[in-house]
């Protein structure tokens, strides 16, 4: 192939990026801030998915071969630390998985006009359970790597948003702001969050959580033409697009459901109020609960088996005990023991469900674990670019941020860690106490596990792992 013709032009570059990102999930979490939502998103995009996109910029450029953040990492701060990047991108599935699989539940149950079902959590709980253990199960069967391919982001993503912008929309322009809503009658002081009244500030995760994943543009840097200016320039348009894609649908999810009820977990539910608003017929929620939760199933399906590869690497290169299996695979690619024991962890995670009947509070207790978690991982990348810049000034950085010097790099990757500073910090101020408590314990005990692990390190897993390797045939 013409190596030319796989070079990719801004606009392409600006769509993949923009698909990175792209969610229907965490609108509602969005919309709960009313006109505050604005600041929300300006403040995440500023100090947290703009930094994240350009130091992943220069540092997967720098560092091309196979593994992401924790090559980056490993490289500026030894193998240890690229160690706990990988276990840390691999945990944070476990509430994060969760999270996403909550919405099955109220979809099915707006699938089948059950509105009350979908919204119980026993129901809720048992989808979790049921269709996570069914896919698991597929994915070590079959080869499911090739079933849906881009299916599930056109069921469960980009058609979902046009139908949300058409029909709210709509709804505007036949009923104007609704003051009993959480949008409300605008004003100037609405756009500043009051901290007086933490009740917004606890969505602030949520919506910075929409960017995360961002870093993985940088794989595209090599494939761009003029990729310096081309990156950059694309960077700022595809977030700009994601900033108004979000807020435009947050604006009008906000100004359709009635103060004090919104369904974090139910993306179905401003499809029904405005069917009812416009005179429309509720098999378009049926319809649409139906193409979403396909999709979310899909796209869970891909889930379950990218972050486990990860694990499996690191396995074979005896950063874990030999005894635990994680090096072997199956004929396709996949490793059975860390497939299962995520799938048991997302299990316990999920239990949340049936031990607090309040599902907002569920689901917002599981997105500030697996945002925290992500962050410490960002910290991670910020603290490795500054690092190498002072390590290894003279490394060739295809793309780099300010021509000379390292002040660009090091008020990006402070902004970065002030950014995610002030969120966590706004999260825990927001939560209340049992959340609060159930957040920085998990992500303590999930932090200092690979510590540990580190510690107790000893040849014999490499030794181990490669005589296993050399007579099974990784089956």
């Amino acid at each position: 192939m013409n190596k030319q013709a796989t070079k990719l032009g801004l606009g392409t570059f600006i769509g993949m990026t923009m698909a990175l990102c792209a969610t229907v999930r965490s609108i509602p979490s969005v919309a709960a801030t009313g006109w505050s939502q604005i600041t929300y998103m300006i403040f995440a995009v500023l100090f947290f998915a703009l930094p994240v996109a350009l130091i992943s910029g220069e540092l997967g450029t720098m560092l091309q071969a196979d593994g992401g953040p924790q090559l980056w990492v490993k490289t500026a701060l030894g193998e240890k630390w690229g160690f706990v990047t990988a276990w840390l991108l691999w945990v944070q599935m476990f509430p994060g998985m969760v999270m996403v699989a909550s919405t099955i539940g109220p979809l099915w149950g707006n699938t089948f006009g059950n509105v009350s079902l979908g919204n119980n959590h026993w129901f809720i709980l048992a989808n979790i359970l049921g269709f996570y253990w069914l896919i698991t199960v597929l994915n070590l069967r079959f080869d499911m790597a090739k079933v849906g391919g881009n299916v599930g982001v056109w069921l469960g993503v980009y058609i979902p948003i046009v139908t949300m912008l058409v029909m709210g929309i709509a709804a505007l322009i036949k009923e104007g702001i609704d003051p009993a809503s959480y949008l409300g009658t605008f004003s100037v002081s609405k756009l500043i969050p009051n901290l007086g009244n933490l009740q917004t500030l606890q969505y602030f995760a949520a919506i910075s959580f929409i960017y995360t994943g961002i870093e993985m543009s940088s794989v595209f840097i090599p494939r761009l033409n003029n990729a310096k200016k081309t990156y950059t320039r694309g960077i700022f348009v595809a977030l700009i697009g994601l900033i108004l894609m979000n807020i435009l649908n947050g604006i009008l999810v906000a100004n359709a459901v009635p103060n004090g009820q919104i369904q974090l977990s139910n993306i179905t539910q401003p499809i029904l109020l405005w069917c009812q608003i416009l005179g429309w017929p509720t098999i378009i929620a049926n319809i649409f609960s139906f193409m979403v939760v396909i999709g979310v199933l899909i796209q869970l399906s891909a889930w379950v088996t990218g972050p486990s590869k990860t694990m499996t690497q690191v396995a074979r290169d005896g950063q874990l005990p030999a005894s635990f299996g994680y090096h072997k695979v199956n004929k396709y690619g996949v490793s059975r023991n860390v497939v299962l024991t995520q799938s048991i962890c997302i299990s316990l995670f999920a239990l949340l469900y049936g031990v607090m009947k309040n599902v907002n509070n569920v689901f917002l207790t599981l997105t500030n674990a697996t945002t925290v978690i992500y962050a410490l991982v960002y910290v991670l990348i910020a603290i490795a670019l500054i690092k190498l810049r002072q390590t290894q000034p003279d490394l060739e950085r295809p793309y780099r941020l300010g021509k000379t010097g390292n002040a660009v790099a090091y008020v990006v990757a402070y902004a970065l860690i002030f950014g995610i500073i002030v969120i966590i910090a706004a999260t825990f101020l927001a939560s209340n106490l049992l959340q609060s408590i159930f957040v920085i314990a998990i992500t303590l005990i999930l932090f200092i596990i690979p510590l540990i692990i580190d510690r107790n390190k000893n040849k014999e897993w490499m030794i181990q792992v490669q005589a296993d390797l050399q007579s099974t045939n990784n089956f």
